[in-house]
């Protein structure tokens, strides 16, 4: 089975997201899309984030019945921060068959050279990269597996921008889908 590998914190899971981990599920060759929730990215402060298992819920309930889409909670095992090349050994060894895809943004993908191991996952894995405005990606980066480039449906939509509104007591209805409106209202989160 190809899965393309969605990392992100999900910090709350949003429309734009979801609109992403669709686009790239009904426009490529990969079977299925796992949002991958990173417990602690080692490029973001972490004091913003809400408990990871919280995050996970919120994901499995926002792909809940879409067969393309999967929460994965695959970072949670293993050693914090989350380093994409730890996570992506750690998924070759449990699923052997499988192939995966690295998908991110542009903005992501320019700075790929500042992750850990970035040569290896530059030789080792394709690459699904969606544009991002003025991210414009062009072939100086040598991915040996394979790199796609989709011009995928953008929402300006922060996920920092919907916690300032929660905290504010505004509505985040219409960013966020109805299940995970319905879950941060009813738990309490990012008040």
């Amino acid at each position: 089975m190809k899965i393309g590998l969605y990392f992100g914190s999900f910090n709350p899971i949003h429309i734009g997201h979801l609109i992403i981990a669709n686009h790239v599920a009904n426009f490529t060759d990969v079977d299925q899309v796992w949002l991958v929730i990173s417990p602690q990215n080692p490029l973001k402060p972490s004091h913003h984030l809400l408990n990871e298992y919280h995050r996970l819920h919120l994901v499995q309930k926002a792909v809940e019945g879409n067969k393309l889409l999967k929460a994965s909670d695959v970072e949670f095992k293993l050693p914090k921060p989350s380093y994409t090349i730890d996570t992506l050994i750690y998924l070759q060894e449990k699923y052997p068959l499988h192939d995966f895809n690295i998908v991110m943004g542009s903005d992501s993908f320019l700075n790929i050279n500042n992750w850990k191991n970035a040569q290896i996952l530059l030789a080792n894995y394709p690459f699904i990269v969606y544009n991002r405005p003025g991210f414009s990606v062009n072939n100086s980066i040598n991915v040996k597996k394979g790199l796609k480039i989709l011009d995928a449906p953008l929402l300006e939509i922060s996920a920092t921008a919907i916690r300032s509104r929660i905290k504010d007591g505004k509505s985040i209805q219409y960013l966020v889908s109805d299940i995970v409106n319905h879950e941060i209202i009813e738990n309490g989160y990012y008040k």
